[in-house]
Parts: C-alpha cells; sequence; structure tokens
C-alpha cells in the first residue's frame, strides 16, 4: 500500500509541481553555469547504488572539497542554491527517484557510500527498507547546515554526534512502519518545513 501512495502522489506531485520546477531551473540556468539538476550516487535498499537527483544549489565540483555542506558560510553555495536549501526545494526533483522505485516518501535519508561504509552491522539495517526524501531524523535535523556551521570540525561532528542519533530515529520508523505511520512523518514534515 504503501508503495502505491508513493506512485501516486510522486505522480500527483510532479505534475502539479511543474511550473515551479520551470522556473527554479530558468533560475539556477541564470544564476550559474552548468546543469539544473544535480545527481550523487547514494546507498539505497539492499545495500545498492543509485543516482540521486536534487536541484543543483552547488557550484560545479563543490564535492571535490568535501561532502557535507555547512550553512550560511559554505562559499560553495549559489545565491539561488542559499534560497532553495532554506526551503528545502532542492529536494524536489527526488519525486522522480520515487516514482522510478529508487526512494519513498518517508524513510531513511540515503547517505552516501563513504558514511555507509562506516555503518556497525546494527545500523546496516537501514539498507533493509527504501530510502526516503523524509524521516524523523530529517525532521530533527532541518537546520543540520546550521549546527554543522558552528562546528569546529563539521565532519567530526557529523560521523561522530549526527550520523548515529539520525540512524536511532531511522530504526525508529523502520519498527513501526505503517500506513498511519507513513502519513504522519508526512504531515509532520510539512508543517516543520512550513513553519520554518
Amino acid at each position: 500500500m504503501t508503495r502505491f501512495c508513493d506512485i501516486l502522489f510522486s505522480f500527483i506531485g510532479l505534475l502539479c509541481l511543474s511550473p515551479l520546477f520551470l522556473v527554479l531551473a530558468i533560475w539556477i540556468k541564470i544564476d550559474s553555469s552548468g546543469p539544473v539538476f544535480y545527481k550523487q550516487s547514494r546507498v539505497g535498499r539492499d545495500n545498492k547504488d543509485f543516482m540521486l537527483y536534487k536541484f543543483r544549489s552547488m557550484r560545479i565540483g563543490a564535492d571535490k572539497y568535501g561532502l557535507i555542506t555547512v550553512g550560511g558560510r559554505d562559499p560553495r553555495v549559489t545565491r539561488s542554491g542559499y534560497f532553495i536549501r532554506k526551503y528545502k526545494l532542492d529536494e524536489l526533483p527526488q519525486l522522480i527517484n520515487v516514482l522510478k522505485g529508487d526512494m519513498s516518501l518517508v524513510g531513511p535519508r540515503p547517505e552516501v557510500r563513504k558514511y555507509v561504509d562506516m555503518y556497525t552491522e546494527e545500523q546496516r539495517k537501514v539498507l533493509s527498507v527504501r530510502p526516503g526524501i523524509t524521516d524523523y531524523a530529517s525532521i530533527k535535523y532541518v537546520d543540520e547546515n546550521v549546527l554543522l556551521e558552528n562546528s569546529a570540525d563539521p565532519e567530526k561532528t557529523y560521523i561522530e554526534n549526527v550520523m548515529p542519533d539520525k540512524l536511532q530515529y531511522n530504526m525508529l520508523y523502520i519498527e513501526h512502519a505503517t500506513l498511519s505511520e507513513y502519513f504522519k512523518i508526512i504531515f509532520l514534515t510539512i508543517g516543520k518545513v512550513l513553519r520554518h
């Protein structure tokens, strides 16, 4: 039933948001050189890699200088990128990933291989389900970039503090992955983004 909801809502979302996609695409192209979409390999269900889509919010080649983004001080982020990241608009193309079956609307956020390789055996349980656009960890860490900006060593803070805590929240959903929980997280996310 969850997969049916994913297909239905992602299709409706892509259809309804297509005018916004067009506006954002034009703004991104005008603002900086490079493609509209950013594609990055992430680890999905059953430890398999897939290409995750986002609206590009950083300059070309920015990920060569690190995978962690550190809020307002990160010079790699474009002018349009600051706006679309603040309101989570860069995540919208992941509706394509949901429609394809790489992701679900609700589930653990997919990580890059570098960090997945650091998981313990217990933490690898998050790879037993489709990754998602949102979950309890996404709601709690809506200001993750700001938190990392205030750290003397953002990557160390992410690996030692943020990542383990997020994985605990991931497990909370996996252990109670019901349809009611699915809708609860969607509504909590919408509320959090609107208040944010």
